[in-house]
């Protein structure tokens, strides 16, 4: 299968999500591995967004509950555990909520995975209550994120829940 993004330079940031939302479920929908889609949306977000330095999702471990393991990403080599609680990733697991980091040399506890990380923001994946995991954005700008992103990669983790195992990965 063949599939190319349709996304214009140039555009707002509101406009590049709501351009790549509709096509991220195009992507996916005849798919039913989980990896596979899930590989393909963190490349969709990784080379959609000029100052994306890394995107990927960490996942909760079943077999070590309390602690996200890594899981398909774009970008440079990552931390492959985090303890919920720990750095931005396992802070936002542990309050289930979005954390955006403006300076991520100013989060009390900040895991460094790249040192070219600047800013960051972490979205939780939850279904039915439950942390599944959560999707990790790493910038090399300071200030990269804001409820623009929030929102968006909210809706389009809202959209494709329905892909997430609810048992063992």
């Amino acid at each position: 299968m063949t599939f190319e993004l349709k996304i214009s330079k140039g555009l707002l940031k509101e406009e590049r999500y709501k351009l790549l939302l509709p096509q991220i479920d195009a992507l996916i929908k005849d798919e039913i591995n989980f990896i596979a889609n899930i590989s393909n949306i963190t490349s969709v977000l990784k080379y959609s967004f000029d100052n994306f330095l890394w995107v990927g999702f960490y996942f909760t471990d079943n077999n070590n509950p309390g602690e996200l393991v890594l899981g398909p990403f774009q970008g440079r080599v990552a931390c492959t555990r985090i303890k919920f609680g720990q750095g931005v990733c396992g802070t936002s697991a542990e309050r289930k909520e979005t954390i955006i980091v403006n300076d991520v040399n100013e989060f009390p506890g900040h895991i460094v995975c790249d040192s070219l990380s600047k800013s960051e923001i972490v979205v939780p994946v939850l279904k039915n209550g439950k942390v599944l995991g959560v999707l990790d954005i790493d910038s090399e700008r300071y200030g990269n994120f804001d409820e623009t992103d929030k929102k968006f990669l909210s809706k389009m983790l809202e959209n494709i829940l329905n892909i997430f195992p609810d048992e063992k990965r």
